[in-house]
């Protein structure tokens, strides 16, 4: 059974020959390094075996000019597509060097027309999809599963231009220039999944994080009116392009309180279910075979502190917590951080060959 067959297998509660993995929120730069030097490869995907590759639309061709919404930005500063600054960590530690700082470029007060006038990347183009279905298939053929990242999706590409304060005192105050923004963002996602799924892809994955590790970052009626909708508008229009589309959602921290809701809009695939505050055994419980878990492996605590032998009882644990296997793609809960022991990312992937096998 090639991976491809093995992750839809196990998403689907069909039983595979083993538990699937995924290694595609990959290692911080220092990380790689040190995963390079180690292998000579630059591929841990394919040097480790794993289940799972990730297409995305790229970067434009023509990006816009936001020269004028960065007037007192750093010049060190890099603008992304969609204009938004990110300020690299200055610290004598550069093996920390990918976390950022936000510029936001409409901060404070603005009005509806500012909001329609601030140019976004042309993320809908179809230029941007003409190699896709190539890649998709020859990925296919070469045997794995192919997912189409649209990570950020709505709420935190919003707040990365608009700021997070700002954007949900709009909720609140000035819910027109929210409106604004949230719709022409969606307008963008909704044409963006309809042509990634129609390359190809097996998964579409999805996400914002809209929880920390103490539960969801807005009251529930509020991301069930400004969130919820649109995410299914996006889902909708993925799911005309293919009926059979695997949906995947990715949250960081705690998101039990919306998981029914994810699901009803068609959510089938749950991503990190972060062990430090998500409780893997009672979401089997409550949801059975209506929702797959992919993730599970804490970033945050075992695979940077524990040892190897810790590393491989939550493999064990949460492959019985998830049903020995149907249901679940073990991977890290994200990217894979300098602390982490090189044994323990051997452990990781020798436990789920170990213990994930149904042969065994």
């Amino acid at each position: 059974m090639n991976g491809r067959e093995r992750v839809i297998r196990a998403i689907r509660y069909k039983v595979p020959d083993r538990v699937p993995f995924d290694l595609s929120f990959g290692f911080t730069p220092p990380k790689f390094e040190e995963f390079r030097q180690r292998t000579g490869s630059s591929d841990p995907g394919e040097y480790f075996g794993s289940d799972n590759r990730t297409v995305g639309t790229g970067l434009g061709q023509n990006p816009h000019d936001y020269g004028a919404y960065h007037i007192d930005t750093p010049t060190h500063a890099h603008i992304d597509e969609w204009g938004v600054g990110h300020i690299p960590t200055i610290s004598d530690d550069a093996a920390h060097s990918h976390l950022e700082g936000f510029v936001h470029p409409l901060p404070g007060e603005r009005t509806v027309r500012e909001i329609i006038e601030y140019p976004l990347p042309d993320i809908s183009a179809a230029y941007r999809y003409k190699q896709m279905a190539a890649d998709v298939a020859r990925l296919q053929t070469a045997g794995y599963a192919v997912t189409g990242c649209m990570d950020c999706t709505i709420f935190e590409i919003a707040w990365y231009i608009r700021g997070m304060e700002r954007l949900l005192m709009d909720f609140i105050d000035d819910p027109e220039p929210a409106v604004a923004l949230l719709d022409r963002i969606t307008d963008l996602r909704v044409d963006q999944a309809r042509q990634m799924v129609q390359s190809g892809v097996d998964i579409l994955r999805l996400g914002d994080d809209i929880a920390s590790q103490r539960g969801m970052l807005m009251s529930m009626p509020t991301w069930l009116k400004w969130l919820k909708p649109r995410l299914a508008r996006v889902i909708a229009a993925a799911r005309e392009a293919n009926p059979d589309i695997l949906i995947f959602y990715h949250s960081d921290g705690n998101v039990t309180a919306a998981v029914s809701d994810l699901i009803d809009i068609g959510v089938q695939i749950l991503n990190p279910i972060q062990p430090e505050c998500m409780d893997l055994a009672a979401l089997k419980a409550e949801y059975g075979t209506r929702l797959s878990y992919w993730g599970t492996i804490g970033t945050q605590t075992t695979l940077p502190f524990g040892t190897p032998d810790d590393v491989r009882a939550e493999v064990k644990k949460h492959i019985q917590e998830a049903g020995c296997g149907c249901g679940l793609v073990l991977a890290p809960t994200r990217t894979i951080e300098p602390e982490v022991p090189w044994e323990n990312i051997l452990a990781f992937v020798s436990a789920v060959k170990e213990y994930g096998s149904y042969s065994s």
